[in-house]
């Protein structure tokens, strides 16, 4: 029998659990937990060094817990929220706290980190532009489990804005699907399905299925720093409301672009950097936009129509292509995956000997790692801003600009 565990709690680890030591001394990762508290917790995961488990009673409850504002944010349950159970400026210095511990372990780095919050939730909630729903065999539109390919059924998302909850996914039927997302962008929004739909239900949105359009609109459009964005059903794009603006802003004032400049954007999406820089740097100047995803590639190409000084181009993003393709770019600008940009691309930007790079991460580990290479040949760590673009979850994002200690401002 599955005894729960009586721990003491120790501080936020990557992936948003906590800390703590299970009576045989192996490292517990416990979720739903706060550092500093003593809980009751139920193993859910057990490996040779360690084990993950969920806080089912909370005998000393930190100073900073709330109770979660979403009934499916429980043990066993949905698993999209790390930290509902947190009230939110404690959030974000766990955050602050994540993204210092990465940066002193894997780039050797010391560094005060705040994490700034941005404009355009409601207490941490309604900040989720875009969300994809699982479809189970009956048809229902749900949410995975932490760690589980098994479905949540909702009735709604609180961390969806209005827009996406106007569709009302979550209360329909969608027998044959694999997974349906929904986009909003104000009065826009956009269904997207895949699988092995043959009735469609009717909803007030756009439509398209298996990435055919059915009903227009077939994508959703934004407005940042004075340009407009298309950007298809299914594309990428920041799904918090404000994300875009800051990190737009960010990332042209780390950059400092001037006219005539020549810069590369790797990475770059939709052309959300590629075309603010191409005002920046004037038609004597160019930005040559790299991005492994046609589609992606598709949007940003009309993204950027009126700018011939800006190319689009579709290709891999690797450590041959950056030192090979790109030129001697004067500014470059990086917006990775997850995974980051890895050692040998990192390699490839510093053999380039750009004056300034400016790198936008969404994960503060591969962050830290990329960082090191670009400390260990001389680059100087700028400007490093954090950005809560994901309440109640444990991500955020991270603007840093890197110069050669020659061009350092």
């Amino acid at each position: 029998m599955n005894e729960p565990l009586e721990l003491e709690v120790g501080s936020v680890a990557a992936g948003g659990a906590c800390v703590a030591r299970a009576p045989d001394g192996r490292v517990v990762f416990v979720r739903h937990a706060l550092p500093g508290e003593r809980v009751r917790a139920l193993v859910t995961e057990t490996t040779k060094s360690y084990l993950r488990a969920d806080a089912i009673e909370v005998l000393e409850a930190s100073p900073d817990r709330v109770e979660p504002p979403c009934p499916y944010a429980r043990p066993g349950r949905c698993g999209g929220c790390d930290w509902q159970h947190v009230a939110l400026p404690r959030q974000r210095l766990l955050k602050a706290a994540l993204v210092e511990e990465q940066l002193r372990r894997l780039a050797g780095l010391t560094r005060d980190i705040v994490v700034e919050a941005v404009p355009g939730d409601v207490e941490g909630l309604r900040w989720r532009t875009r969300v994809q729903f699982a479809v189970d065999r009956a048809g229902r539109a749900g949410l995975h489990r932490h760690r589980s390919h098994d479905l949540e059924p909702v009735d709604a998302c609180l961390i969806a804005t209005e827009d996406v909850e106007a569709v009302g996914a979550e209360l329909l039927t969608w027998p044959g699907a694999k997974a349906v997302e929904v986009t909003a962008s104000g009065a826009q929004r956009v269904v997207h399905v895949s699988g092995r739909i043959a009735d469609v239900p009717e909803v007030e949105a756009g439509l398209v299925v298996n990435d055919q359009p059915r009903r227009v609109p077939h994508g959703v459009r934004h407005h940042v720093l004075g340009r407009s964005y298309e950007v298809s059903a299914g594309g990428f794009w920041q799904v918090h409301p404000g994300a875009a603006t800051v990190l737009a802003a960010a990332v042209l004032e780390g950059l400092d672009a001037q006219p005539g400049d020549r810069v590369v954007d790797l990475y770059a999406g939709v052309g959300l950097f590629a075309a603010l820089l191409g005002d920046r740097v004037g038609p004597t100047g160019s930005v040559l936009a790299l991005e492994g995803d046609p589609r992606a590639c598709a949007d940003a190409a009309r993204n950027t129509a009126d700018q011939p000084q800006v190319r689009v181009r579709t290709v891999a993003v690797d450590a041959g292509t950056v030192s090979g393709r790109v030129g001697r770019p004067s500014l470059l600008v990086l917006d990775p995956p997850r995974a980051g940009a890895g050692v040998e691309v990192a390699r490839a930007i510093v053999g380039l000997a750009p004056r300034r790079v400016v790198y936008v991460a969404c994960d503060p580990a591969t962050f830290a790692r990329d960082l090191k290479v670009f400390l260990d040949a001389g680059w100087e760590l700028g400007s490093l801003r954090a950005f809560d673009l994901f309440p109640m979850t444990e991500h955020v994002e991270l603007v840093a600009m890197l110069h050669r200690p020659e061009s350092a401002v």
